[in-house]
């Protein structure tokens, strides 16, 4: 018996008068929509969805209701301790017995299961997964059921994380009593739009994905085109699967296996419907990385039937027209996006061969079929296939963007730079496509940015700033791509943007897309002069910029990219709204990483730690910067190695160090000489060290500590020279001895 106050609670047969009030419908929070299900019939028109399970659903007694009702007030009350909350759970539990579709399935007393489940032991709940396994298959089909089926599947996850022994066989068990019902139902429950989520999770859970990381297995498809025009590899193709629970993969195998057998029977009826195709989503991701289970797989949700895997003859030329036709199709569209994203390497170019050569500009012209050509793109791993796909496309960028198919143009802009291939002749031609060869290269730049606007006009050299009028989003990704190829290959759009009128500058700052353009600009490869004439046209709006919402970043760039000069008039002007800066989003970042109180307090010693620093800087990218990029006596620091990559975690941490150390007030590697031979300025150090007190000991020796940092880099260059030398010499007797055999013979 469990006390709670003057009340006690046990079981629904022990309960006399009821002495809490009962549950009111107000009360109850409304469901949310599954991602990517709705409640919407499935297009007849289109195809016959395969017949639904059905169950009709018996009238609840009163009794149970009231029950219910009665601890769902409790538990909305905050008056149970934990022990008591576990015993209420499972006594509550033993009373759905025989009754958990009906209990599930109430729009009302679901929400009350779903708080039981979430708070009884590992025992119970899998028991409850045991008792109900005939009606799951039903449970997770139901408005109401779908929430109660997924909240059991993430209890389960939950309750692994105990890493106990004992645990994880009773929830392999129970999960392997609702996998074999879940299969033996898959078509059914995969074509509804609550069953699709309950499996989708199901999935997710067999696998090890942890519930914070859901949402990536769960979505549509989540690699949009932002994230593909980064030029980091994706994740999805490296297979991170850092931090991963375990998961039970013979289970997983086991269930896409049974499944897949189910869905040949109506595999062309599944490859067009909205929630089957978002099932076989979540599976293709969650065998990423497991080539040989996706090579079996893949085939088969294409369509292929033939089974020539053993000569790597993965697609059937059979079902190659069949293919191009479904790429224009919706939902197939989006299941061949995360086909390409997870496909093993040989796949993926039969794919490529058999499939999409000679169709690409079709494909990319139609409204569905462009997206699947974006993936393809961006999924490209080599620049031999590159350089077939920018055959068909590189010639034909002004009339995609003719048609609206921008996104098909930055695909292949940041394939461009991401695989150094085509990299000038990419550049030259997207810029004569937005701007003929006999037209200023200034308008290259604007017309990008207003990409739409320049399209639709009839004439565009008639066309001019559409002022007042949001940048297009793909422009700006395009123009932010651009800015991140070699100065030599981008010399048109440096012109172009530092031609721009001062107005117009300070209309892109102030606009969303506008100001990541300006951003990648200000961190491009061109010289330290170009970017300060950008800069200058912001005067005397510095401060109006700072407190749009992503102004702080932009001005932390311009300023990076300032001579001390410019500099100080940023911070001027910084000092002026100081006090509305200090209450903006970003404004005490600012004011921090500007210094601008201590520019109030003493300009002459600002001055001197920013040209301090700005000495140091150019100290350190001398020894250690990249050998192809050279700094002149104008160029500002960060202003020209910002697109230094070889270099790049160095110099941030170098950067940090340097930028502490002069803010603490102490002098740095600017005060010393690099050139100088390290071992003597270490011993040099260590003289200066026993003579000096306690107060100067401590500070040298944090000065010691940032010069080892420095000789440390000159011993692991040195190393490495040194082997490079040896390495060559040794090749050399080796040739030389090659040379020389024929002759002694």
């Amino acid at each position: 018996m469990v006390s709670i106050g003057s009340k006690t609670l046990v079981s629904r047969s022990s309960m006399g008068e009821h002495d809490y009030e009962p549950l009111k419908q107000g009360k109850t929070k409304r469901r949310k929509h599954k991602k990517g299900g709705s409640t919407h019939a499935f297009d007849s028109n289109s195809f016959t969805s395969p017949p639904q399970l059905s169950r009709v659903r018996k009238q609840l007694d009163p009794e149970t209701t009231q029950y219910f009702s009665e601890i769902s007030n409790l538990f909305e009350s905050d008056g149970v301790e934990l022990e008591d909350r576990s015993l209420i759970c499972a006594n509550a539990l033993e009373e759905t017995k025989g009754k958990e579709f009906e209990i599930a399935t109430d729009y009302i007393l679901s929400h009350t299961l779903e708080t039981i489940l979430q708070g009884c032991d590992v025992h119970h709940l899998c028991d409850f997964l045991h008792t109900s396994a005939n009606h799951f298959p039903y449970i997770a089909m139901d408005r109401s059921g779908s929430h109660v089926a997924e909240t059991s599947i993430k209890s389960l996850a939950v309750h692994l994380q105990d890493d106990d022994d004992v645990v994880r066989p009773l929830v392999e068990e129970a999960l392997t009593m609702i996998c074999k019902v879940i299969a033996a139902n898959s078509v059914d429950v995969m074509c509804n739009c609550y069953g699709s989520h309950v499996l989708r999770t199901l999935l997710c859970l067999c696998r090890g994905v942890p519930l914070d990381k859901s949402g990536y297995y769960l979505s549509k498809s989540t690699t949009v085109l932002a994230d593909r025009l980064n030029s980091k590899e994706f994740s999805s193709k490296k297979y991170d699967a850092t931090n991963f629970q375990p998961g039970f993969p013979n289970l997983l195998k086991s269930l896409v296996s049974d499944m897949l057998k189910h869905a040949k029977k109506c595999i062309k009826i599944l490859q067009v419907d909205q929630f089957s195709s978002l099932v076989f989503q979540t599976v293709l991701r969650v065998l990423a990385g497991d080539d040989e289970e996706l090579l079996h797989v893949i085939p088969i949700l294409l369509g292929c039937k033939d089974k020539n895997n053993a000569e790597d003859n993965f697609i059937g030329t059979r079902v190659v027209a069949e293919l191009k036709n479904l790429l224009k199709e919706s939902k197939f569209s989006h299941l061949m996006e995360v086909v390409l994203e997870v496909s093993p390497e040989a796949l993926f170019n039969e794919l490529f061969t058999k499939v999409f050569r000679n169709s690409l500009f079709e494909l990319s012209s139609h409204q569905h079929g462009n997206f699947v050509v974006q993936a393809l793109i961006s999924y490209a791993s080599n620049q031999d296939l590159m350089e077939l796909i920018w055959e068909e496309l590189g010639p034909n960028l002004e009339g995609l963007f003719k048609m609206g198919r921008s996104g098909v143009v930055a695909s292949l802009v940041a394939a461009s730079e991401r695989l150094h291939i085509n990299e000038h002749k990419c550049c030259q031609v997207l810029a004569e496509a937005v701007c003929p060869v006999d037209e200023s290269p200034k308008w290259i730049v604007p017309r990008l940015l207003f990409l739409d606007s320049c399209f639709t006009s009839e004439d565009k050299s008639n066309w001019s700033w559409q002022s007042g009028s949001k940048m297009h989003v793909m422009g700006s990704l395009i123009l932010q791509t651009v800015f991140r190829f070699r100065s030599e290959c981008i010399q048109p759009y440096i012109i172009s943007i530092t031609s721009m009128e001062a107005t117009h500058v300070l209309e892109a700052v102030v606009d969303a897309r506008g100001s990541h353009v300006i951003e990648a600009f200000l961190c491009s490869g061109a010289s330290g002069k170009q970017k300060r004439r950008l800069v200058t046209k912001l005067q005397g709006h510095f401060g109006e910029v700072a407190l749009t919402s992503s102004g702080a970043f932009t001005i932390e760039k311009c300023f990076t990219a300032s001579n001390l000069s410019l500099r100080e008039a940023i911070v001027s002007e910084m000092l002026a709204v100081r006090s509305d800066l200090s209450k903006a989003k970003q404004g005490s970042y600012l004011l921090r990483k500007l210094d601008i109180d201590g520019y109030a307090a003493n300009p002459d010693h600002w001055r001197s730690k920013q040209a301090s620093k700005e000495s140091t800087y150019k100290d350190f990218y001398t020894m250690f910067g990249s050998s192809d990029t050279k700094l002149t006596e104008n160029d500002a620091f960060l202003a020209d190695t910002s697109n230094n990559k070889s270099n790049k975690k160095t110099v941030k941490e170098m950067r940090k160090e340097i930028d502490q150390s002069l803010g603490s007030g102490a002098p740095f590697l600017s005060t010393q000489n690099f050139k100088k031979n390290p071992k003597k300025e270490k011993h040099k150090s260590k003289k200066n060290a026993q003579v000096s007190g306690d107060d100067v000991n401590s500070n040298r020796k944090k000065k010691r500590s940032n010069k080892e940092k420095v000789e440390s880099g000159f011993d692991i260059a040195a190393k490495k020279t040194l082997k490079k030398r040896r390495r060559d010499d040794d090749l050399s007797e080796a040739s030389l001895k090659k040379v020389k055999a024929p002759n002694a013979e």
